[in-house]
C-alpha cells in the first residue's frame, strides 16, 4: 500500500497505540533525547526493495530482537496494538520494510509493569541501525535519522504515514507522562529511519 492509502486508512486515527492504551503500568517514561537531524534521505540513498512482509526486527543499540506480528486497524479505524509486550507488529496498511513509502513498526514500551520490546526506544539516537528480516530471505538495513515525542492529542500523522520518495521506516511506541484514568500513556515516541543497504 501507498504511502497515501496508508494516510487514508488512518486519517482519522490521530491517536496512534491511544485506544488500547500502551501499558497499565503507572510509571512516567522518560523524555527522550530530541534529534536535530533531518528525516530526509541520503543523497546516495539505495533503490527501493520489492514487496515482501517483515518477520523479525533486530535494533542492537538497545538490544531489540523481536518476530513481528501483524498489526490491521480496530473497527473504530485506531491502529491495532499487540495483544501484550511482545513482540512487535507491523502495520499491514503500510508499506512493507524496505519498500517506497513509510513502513510503520510498532510497540508496547511496557505490559503489565515489566518492560515491553520497546521500552528503551527513547534512548536511540541518529545513526543507529536497524535491521528487519524479509520473508523473502532479505534483510533491509535503516539508519535512524530522527527520534522525536508527540502529544497523542496532536500526533503527526501526515507526517508519520505520508508518502515519501524513498523506502523510510517508523517506529512506535508510547512515552511522557502516565495517565492513571485512562491507563495509557499521553504521548507517542516515534523513530524515523531511512533504507541505506539490504542483504541476503
Amino acid at each position: 500500500m501507498t504511502g497515501a492509502a496508508a494516510l487514508a486508512a488512518v486519517v482519522i486515527l490521530g491517536l496512534v497505540l491511544a485506544a488500547a492504551g500502551c501499558s497499565s503500568d503507572s510509571r512516567t517514561a522518560p523524555a527522550p533525547t530530541a534529534s536535530t537531524a533531518s528525516g530526509a534521505p541520503s543523497p546516495a540513498a539505495p533503490a527501493p526493495l520489492t514487496t515482501s512482509a517483515p518477520v523479525r526486527v533486530q535494533i542492537p543499540a538497545i538490544g531489540v530482537d523481536s518476530f513481528l506480528m501483524d498489526l490491521g486497524l480496530m473497527p473504530d479505524r485506531t491502529l491495532q496494538v499487540p495483544p501484550r509486550g511482545f513482540p512487535a507488529g507491523w502495520y499491514t496498511g503500510s508499506p512493507t520494510p524496505g519498500a517506497l513509502g513509510p513502513a510503520i513498526i510498532a510497540g508496547h514500551v511496557d505490559w503489565d509493569g515489566q518492560p515491553g520490546v520497546f521500552h528503551q526506544l527513547r534512548t536511540l539516537r541518529p545513526g543507529e541501525e536497524v535491521t528487519v528480516a524479509r520473508q523473502d530471505g532479505s534483510t533491509a538495513l535503516f539508519r535512524v535519522t530522527q527520534v522525536n515525542e508527540y502529544p497523542k492529542s496532536d500526533f503527526p500523522t501526515g507526517q508519520v504515514y505520508g508518502d515519501i520518495d524513498h523506502a523510510g521506516l517508523r517506529l512506535i511506541t508510547c512515552g511522557g507522562p502516565f495517565d492513571r484514568e485512562a491507563r495509557s500513556y499521553d504521548n507517542n515516541i516515534v523513530v524515523f529511519a531511512d533504507l541505506v543497504g539490504s542483504g541476503p
